[in-house]
């Protein structure tokens, strides 16, 4: 879809922030023990949430979602659709409702970035936030799950399409091709920048400096409890706000296993998002470093049991069904055109009442939880119908 024609606006400074007053409960003694012990630390509320494609970022989003509830925050939604006019580049007139000078605390639906436009919406003050995964890993995902909307991929009659399309594919890859960034260094794309140089191109180094400088944290999706132990440091979360349930997520016998020659070729075809990935993969552990390794176990140990105990209670099973087996349509994901492979969870009817809400929220998939936020998707909604005709 076309973005919309975006007229001159006149711009007002942002407000410092527009967060409510956190509550005394909220306020906790500083866990670095390099600063005075009696200094407190108050949770960081003005977030920008960079959502990268394949990257359980859709998860990530559901914790964001109750952290934002949970403190009154206001959330910059894209207008009438639950990207912002991806692959366009980001525009503040994209946000739903923006006038110049209004403040929000969150921005974090799909977008390709665009740091000044960004800087316009959000305080100065802002955490920026994203994640990453392995990029031979993130193709296979990506060429499966956005095959079809990428004409590309059409015309390669073979029985397994990603490995013929890698064993050659600059035979049918072409830049101009109508969403071709969807197969070839698909993050350096979605943080704004050209996916089809050359890797060795000074300005790949100069955007991975840029990156680096801007996002306060870059998580991995292959550690994620690391990176949300990581993000409630740095932004002064509890533990509370990182419970989470895998959202999102293919069935198993739909995800293709990337041979070690696969995995090569993969990695050669996505160099630009291997070369951003092992800079990050190095940043990140040099920060597990300096949160200490055996802090670092014991507070993910926690997580995982505290995520455990939360399936029992929740989830009729204690795991995720396929859509077919999905008993609440409320509950129902958004699936690809033409697919019915990912995955969702029915909520046990015997859940306590004290957990009743939360397990709701826990479980409740990207769409709707926007919906439920007051975002005003009718355009997504409009196209979740005819998908769901197709798939049905």
């Amino acid at each position: 879809m076309i973005a919309p024609y975006q007229p001159p606006i006149l711009t007002f400074p942002v407000p410092l922030s527009c967060a409510p007053q956190p509550d005394q409960n909220d306020i906790k003694p500083t866990s670095n023990t390099s600063e005075m012990e009696n200094k407190q630390c108050i949770p960081k509320v003005d977030i920008m949430f960079m959502k990268t494609h394949k990257t359980a970022s859709s998860t990530f989003l559901n914790i964001l979602f109750r952290f934002g509830e949970k403190h009154k925050l206001k959330f910059a939604f894209p207008n009438s659709r639950n990207d912002f006019f991806y692959p366009s580049s980001f525009h503040r007139t994209h946000v739903q409702g923006y006038k110049s000078g209004m403040c929000f605390n969150i921005l974090c639906n799909h977008m390709r970035f665009n740091a000044s436009e960004v800087a316009n919406v959000l305080p100065r003050d802002t955490s920026y936030i994203t994640i990453l995964r392995d990029p031979a890993e993130l193709f296979e995902s990506s060429f499966h799950y956005f095959g079809h909307v990428v004409p590309l991929t059409w015309w390669i009659h073979h029985e397994d399409k990603m490995a013929e399309f890698l064993h050659d594919p600059n035979y049918y890859f072409s830049p101009d091709g109508f969403n071709s960034f969807y197969l070839k260094n698909l993050l350096f794309f979605d943080f704004g920048q050209d996916n089809n140089l050359d890797p060795d191109d000074p300005r790949v180094d100069e955007s991975i400096r840029a990156i680096d400088e801007r996002f306060h944290l870059v998580m991995l999706m292959e550690h994620f409890e690391e990176s949300l132990i990581l993000l409630k440091d740095a932004l002064c979360w509890n533990m509370d706000d990182l419970l989470f349930f895998k959202l999102n997520s293919r069935k198993k016998s739909t995800v293709s296993k990337l041979t070690p020659e696969l995995r090569v070729k993969a990695l050669e075809w996505n160099s630009i998002d291997w070369k951003l990935y092992k800079h990050f993969n190095m940043t990140f552990w040099k920060k597990v470093e300096a949160y200490g390794r055996k802090r670092m176990a014991k507070d993910v140990a926690e997580l995982k049991q505290r995520n455990a105990e939360m399936m029992e209670i929740c989830i009729e099973g204690g795991h995720s069904v396929d859509a077919e087996r999905i008993h609440d349509a409320v509950m129902q994901p958004w699936q690809p055109i033409g697919e019915k492979n990912i995955m969702g969870y029915n909520m046990k009817n015997t859940v306590d009442k004290e957990y009743r809400e939360l397990c709701r929220k826990m479980l409740t998939p990207e769409i709707q939880y926007l919906t439920d936020l007051g975002a005003n998707l009718w355009a997504t909604k409009l196209l979740s119908r005819v998908r769901n005709l197709i798939n049905w």
